[in-house]
């Protein structure tokens, strides 16, 4: 029988319908020069499409990138673009997409893992992503921030510039701390340009970005925070105004406080909207942590294409050798039993008859890959089973880093 909606990459030609049918599905516009800017993003060769005769109805793609997780930088797929018409749902059509985009990825070598952040997190788990990080929307009450007696803001100055001249100073911040942040994936020239977009339309009534970078006393660049200015006010004529924090990186402690105090300080704006780690410092540095309020969200989700070769891939934090018995219905490939071994140095996943001592799914290992989510929670909902005593902590122990990992946002377009 003939396949009704053929999946294969897209032509030049063929990426602006397409890219307007993805985000109509999601009631979203894209702009010519939002187009212009994802087109020159993304890779064709990597896009997956289905059509209904000429007419683009579905697709998917990925991004060649790189991401940091325990240890180590590994290669990964960026999964994003993808949607179905509303007109074809339900037709196993995302399905489809799915397993070809991850069976493409196993057959020829290429990544060893593959990442997304959903919009519906209720979608993927059945394609063997699980969440591996999660965020923290902080709310801040800026005239409740006052900062905690002894914290070191430095000697070091804060400067507005303009877009040209902080985006080499800011590329190289990033890159000094991403490589040791887990969950920060590298950014092209390309994923910059998407990142700092910052067309009207895409400003969600918000002023155009700003640049705050930080500088120590001898002049090189230690930090920088993005931010927007929203003025609002609710129904009841409460000044909701806000600082939206799109980033913050810094390579010291002095230039974080010293960055944050100069967000707080921001005059006529009540409060402070920042999407932020888990684990973020910035509670800790205020005499109530509650001005800080947060809410959590799971963000990256993590899917091994390759069982063996992903957890060989990253480090641990202690030794370890065990056996994990491991299901995957959606990728069978990586159906069986494992010996993964690890020391302070290196790491080696093959498989093995040995019998096992943990059993799970490949779901699991996803959630579980950049040391956010425990094994030992995942056992505790009855999603690990330990077979031989001790086996859990010992693997709980050793997956686990020493910050919680974080995705501070980078691939060009979400994965709805």
């Amino acid at each position: 029988m003939t396949d009704p909606h053929p999946l294969r990459p897209l032509t030049d030609d063929e990426f602006v319908p397409w890219a307007r049918m993805v985000a109509n599905t999601y009631g979203e516009d894209r702009s010519d020069e939002e187009l212009a800017t994802e087109r020159a993003t993304i890779e064709l060769d990597r896009t997956i499409a289905a059509f209904d005769g000429n007419t683009p109805v579905a697709g998917t793609a990925a991004y060649t990138r790189s991401l940091a997780v325990p240890g180590a930088v590994l290669p990964v797929a960026g999964v994003t673009w993808v949607g179905v018409a509303p007109t074809h749902r339900r037709r196993g059509i995302l399905t489809a997409m799915m397993r070809k985009q991850l069976t493409d990825l196993h057959d020829s070598g290429g990544e060893p893992v593959a990442v997304l952040r959903p919009a519906e997190a209720a979608i993927y788990g059945r394609f063997g992503y699980g969440p591996a990080t999660r965020g923290a929307r902080l709310q801040c009450e800026k005239r409740s921030m006052t900062f905690r007696p002894g914290t070191e803001f430095g000697d070091g100055t804060i400067g507005l510039l303009g877009r040209d001249e902080a985006r080499p100073l800011i590329e190289k911040v990033y890159d000094q701390v991403r490589t040791g942040a887990v969950g920060w994936p590298g950014r092209t020239d390309g994923s910059w340009n998407s990142r700092l977009f910052d067309e009207p339309q895409a400003r969600g009534g918000a002023t155009s970005l700003r640049f705050a970078v930080h500088r120590d006393p001898s002049g090189h660049v230690t930090g920088y925070a993005l931010y927007r200015i929203k003025s609002e006010r609710d129904i009841f004529g409460n000044d909701k105004s806000a600082v939206q924090v799109v980033e913050c990186a810094t390579t010291c402690h002095r230039a974080y406080a010293a960055l944050w105090r100069f967000l707080a300080g921001i005059d006529l704006v009540p409060w402070i909207e920042y999407e932020a780690a888990v684990d973020e410092p910035l509670p800790h540095l205020l005499t109530d942590p509650r001005a800080a309020r947060s809410t959590p969200v799971d963000r990256l989700w993590v899917r091994l294409v390759d069982v063996d070769r992903a957890l060989a891939g990253r480090r641990y934090s202690t030794p370890l050798n065990l056996v994990l018995d491991v299901e995957d219905s959606f990728c069978p490939w990586n159906t069986g039993r494992y010996r993964l071994r690890a020391d302070d140095e290196s790491a080696a996943c093959e498989r093995t008859d040995d019998p096992a001592d943990l059993q799970l799914t490949s779901t699991e290992l996803g959630a579980a890959f950049l040391g956010g989510t425990t094994l030992a929670s995942l056992a505790a909902a009855g999603r690990v089973k330990e077979l031989l005593p001790g086996a859990l902590a010992r693997a709980t122990s050793a997956f686990r880093g020493h910050r919680d990992p974080f995705y501070p946002g980078g691939w060009a377009f979400p994965a709805y």
